[in-house]
């Protein structure tokens, strides 16, 4: 049936008493095969129906109504969808293909399950995504997110935390790039994307902070006594005397301690699969038994058993990275911070790097002080080279602990005197 549509007679058309009834429009500027559907129960909207090879397509262009599709317009949409069908394009198809295709939160929670919940940043993979970029691309088709809307996304975190954008960045280009490798999509629209060309503030900066000596000697004396979680401040403290990672310490068991050596297990270690050994001098066994000795004090107030955690500040917990680095930026002036304006204040990692520096100005070669702060070798030395550097390693803490002992005017542990200040 085919009449010249308007909206008079598409108003008086009744519907028909089963199934449904096309009229298509015979109006001059109407294009072929368009025109108007009524069913059994009222609905009226405007198609348009085309061919593909043999196969017949109806295409639904929208509902007829006051706040819907009026005539003139659905006519004009369906010239314009007439001239894409002309062209080869499938339109029907388009839309089955785009109500099929996976959303950005789809693929990155197949990407999670696949990949990332396997790695040990898998919390901090799915806290950046849920945080950062779910909540502006979670509910997009994958192929319709431009490269364009990414950097805006990315600078909008960087307006304040530039950290969370690199992160955010990183997150996003891992699951389109998961995508790719899936052909899901044709190419990965973040893959180019740069983090200093989005916002200088993501520019990566290479931290060079170092505590000099007077800044130690007022990190030492006043760390136990500023008001920091007693636990804290001696974790921290284990940290400047052993030069390990602030994780590796935070999470220290007392079963992974032997006497004077303490071994790290693989699996406590972010940055490689191999277990490392670490010589305990005096000074970290006297911290290790202030450790303890705090621990039965805990334990009796708290009236538990502790868990076996060296540095346990609340019943079965170790204190954290995230506690001691919070404890540091709270006690800025206290710890011995100086010049902040222009140096920035020390974290628990640049206590590491100073007994890194230490070693290395108390003339300890390369290989000896990277053994001990466990750097794994790289190369074709690292294949060959197998020696454990454990005497060295030994006499390298050793002549750091003399340094460091010289600078807080302490006597070695077990001395003379004790721990206290020198006269």
């Amino acid at each position: 049936m085919a009449v010249i549509l308007s909206d008079d007679i598409i108003k008086s058309m009744q519907p028909p008493s089963r199934a449904q009834q096309l009229v298509f429009d015979s109006h001059p500027e109407a294009p072929r095969g368009f025109g108007l559907r009524i069913t059994a129960a009222g609905s009226k909207s405007f198609v348009l129906r085309y061919k593909v090879g043999n196969t017949s397509r109806m295409l639904t262009i929208g509902e007829y109504g006051k706040n819907a599709w009026r005539l003139a317009a659905a006519r004009k949409k369906a010239g314009e969808y007439r001239q894409q069908i002309n062209t080869g394009v499938d339109i029907v198809e388009q839309r089955r293909t785009e109500r099929a295709e996976k959303t950005f939160a789809d693929v990155a929670e197949d990407y999670c399950i696949r990949h990332a919940d396997h790695l040990k940043s898998a919390a901090q993979v799915r806290g950046v995504l849920d945080n950062h970029a779910l909540p502006l691309l979670g509910n997009r088709k994958l192929s319709t997110i431009r490269r364009a809307e990414i950097i805006e996304l990315v600078e909008k975190i960087a307006r304040k935390h530039p950290r969370a954008a690199s992160l955010a960045l990183l997150r996003i280009k891992q699951v389109f790039a998961f995508a790719e490798d899936r052909e899901l999509i044709e190419a990965n629209p973040a893959a180019t994307i740069k983090p200093a060309k989005v916002s200088r503030r993501m520019s990566p900066k290479s931290r060079g902070r170092v505590l000099d000596d007077a800044e130690i000697l007022a990190f030492w004396g006043n760390a136990e006594t500023c008001g920091i979680h007693l636990m804290t401040a001696l974790a921290l403290k284990l940290i400047l005397v052993t030069g390990q990672r602030p994780g590796e310490v935070a999470g220290m068991r007392w079963s992974e301690v032997n006497g004077t050596i303490w071994t790290i297990p693989a699996s406590r270690r972010g940055k490689t699969d191999t277990e490392h050994s670490v010589p305990l001098t005096g000074t970290a066994l006297a911290l290790l038994e202030k450790a303890k000795a705090e621990a039965s004090r805990l334990g009796k107030r708290r009236k538990k058993k502790p868990a076996g955690y060296l540095f346990e500040a609340r019943p079965g917990m170790p204190v954290t990275t995230a506690a001691i680095g919070r404890a540091v930026a709270r006690y800025l002036k206290a710890l011995g911070n100086r010049d902040i304006d222009t140096w920035g204040h020390w974290t628990p990692h640049d206590l590491r790097r100073t007994c890194r520096t230490g070693l290395a100005a108390e003339g300890i070669g390369d290989t000896v002080a990277e053994a001990v702060v466990g750097h794994t070798r790289k190369g074709i030395i690292g294949v060959y080279d197998r020696h454990r550097y454990d005497d060295e390693k030994r006499t390298a803490l050793e002549t750091w602990e003399r340094r460091l002992l010289q600078i807080v005017k302490e006597a070695p542990a077990g001395a003379e005197g004790g721990n206290g200040s020198s006269s």
